[in-house]
């Protein structure tokens, strides 16, 4: 009797910073889906994020090492960074199945699956890996027309409720850069890490940032949704 190929999730994204998001949604994903391990790949040059300006490869890095550490099932790939030119997910997918005698789970987010029809080689992406989408509240997706436009995901494709984390790294940038705190919206190591090497302080605080307004008793403010990433 053969032994079954483990499962390997896939979770690409720029992580600039990892944040306590990525991580509960990669763990919520790696529960559900009965995956062996879940695969963090930073991007190297993102082809959905041409004018975003990323911190050097090495600090993005060493933020998700202090990030994963602790979780076996937790690794880091640099694939992409490895790598020359955009950081296609069509190309990583392809290249890691090379590697690995594994069947490969692409997670992503539910935005990121509606617009998977407009990513570099969508058909090849769906053809090597399984799609695990995190499914918000707010996100209308359309499985069927998705698979009319890209028929190779026709069976592939899991939906799975994720805790919303109201928590995004261009908020962190923007609130290291106005002196706001990060506290337990980063691994306490990472928040070290961000301090210590002085990074996303090249932003000044706006002068005509808007005043925080009272809400009223019983609302809830409005909050980013949680990066869970994967590249075009």
């Amino acid at each position: 009797m053969s032994t079954p190929r483990p499962r390997i999730g896939i979770f690409g994204g720029t992580f600039d910073p990892v944040h306590v998001g990525h991580l509960v949604v990669a763990e919520e994903l790696r529960h559900v889906l009965a995956l062996d391990r879940v695969l963090f790949v930073p991007a190297g040059e993102p082809p959905h994020k041409p004018d975003q300006e990323l911190s050097d490869d090495d600090h993005r890095l060493a933020m998700l090492g202090l990030a994963v550490a602790g979780n076996p099932a937790f690794e880091i790939s640099t694939v992409d960074l490895d790598r020359a030119g955009p950081s296609y997910t069509a190309d990583t997918i392809a290249l890691l199945s090379r590697d690995r005698a594994a069947s490969l789970v692409l997670l992503m987010g539910a935005d990121s699956l509606r617009d998977l029809p407009t990513w570099h080689d969508p058909g090849r992406i769906a053809s090597l890996a399984e799609l695990g989408v995190a499914s918000r509240p707010g996100v209308t997706l359309d499985v069927g027309e998705l698979v009319r436009a890209v028929p190779e995901a026709q069976g592939r494709i899991f939906l799975v409720p994720t805790p919303a984390i109201g928590v995004s790294s261009s908020d962190i940038r923007r609130r290291v850069a106005a002196g706001e705190p990060i506290r337990y919206q980063v691994p306490e190591a990472v928040e070290a890490y961000i301090a210590d090497r002085g990074l996303y302080r090249w932003t000044s605080r706006r002068r005509d940032a808007p005043a925080a307004r009272p809400v009223a008793t019983g609302a809830t403010p409005g909050a980013n949704k949680p990066e869970v990433t994967s590249r075009a």
